[in-house]
């Protein structure tokens, strides 16, 4: 019986890439798109290619930051999916890459639990270029999946986790239902479920 269902947010809780939609309003959006493709397939360390996206960032306003989190495409079938889970008696959270404008505003609209992402460090109103937080690198899922699971007394068979890229493999590692969710190559290798359509409740339908 799964008890605790964690989910990646970019590409997978929400359709696009946070990073990517900042990186638009900047006009580099090409320039950094290329950099998350390539930290997705596992050919860029992780804490590595976030450093270096949010400092092309620098000088953003925040403002803008806020409007766009606001505005992100959840992917289809996500309200739906964690209010079936939660239903079920299942602790739903997110863990993403990504950053705390955009996982602790959807948390509110998706349903989730508890979010944990990474904060983006605004000054006068506008980014500085740094960034810090609880995903920072590629064992951060991972590590803070099995203190989670410490914590409620869950084992890896209670585990499911869902995600899309690299740096979900951490976390893969420690749970018995593994779903990749219109996932890289390098994920579906470590996936005992795989999803290639952008419907979330397909994970239902596979899983129980």
């Amino acid at each position: 019986m799964i008890k605790l269902a964690v989910f990646d947010f970019d590409s997978t809780l929400m359709d696009g890439e946070t990073i990517d939609f900042f990186a638009e309003a900047l006009g580099i959006g090409a320039q950094v798109s290329a950099i998350t493709e390539r930290a997705m397939n596992g050919e860029l360390d992780f804490f590595e290619s976030l450093r270096e996206r949010v400092g092309l960032l620098k000088g953003l306003e925040f403002s803008k930051v806020e409007k766009i989190c606001h505005n992100l495409p959840y992917m289809p079938g996500a309200v739906e999916t964690i209010a079936d889970l939660k239903s079920r008696g299942m602790k739903v959270v997110c863990f993403s890459g990504g950053f705390r404008s955009a996982t602790s505003y959807a948390k509110h609209i998706l349903g989730y639990d508890a979010d944990f992402s990474n904060v983006l460090h605004e000054k006068h109103g506008h980014l500085t270029g740094l960034v810090g937080g609880d995903m920072m690198f590629d064992f951060s899922k991972g590590d803070m999946l099995q203190r989670l699971q410490g914590l409620f007394g869950i084992s890896e068979e209670e585990t499911m986790v869902v995600g899309d890229g690299a740096n979900d493999r951490s976390m893969f590692a420690h749970a018995g239902t593994r779903v990749a969710f219109c996932a890289k190559e390098i994920l579906k290798k470590e996936a005992n479920i795989i999803v290639d359509t952008k419907d979330l409740t397909q994970i239902i339908t596979k899983v129980f």
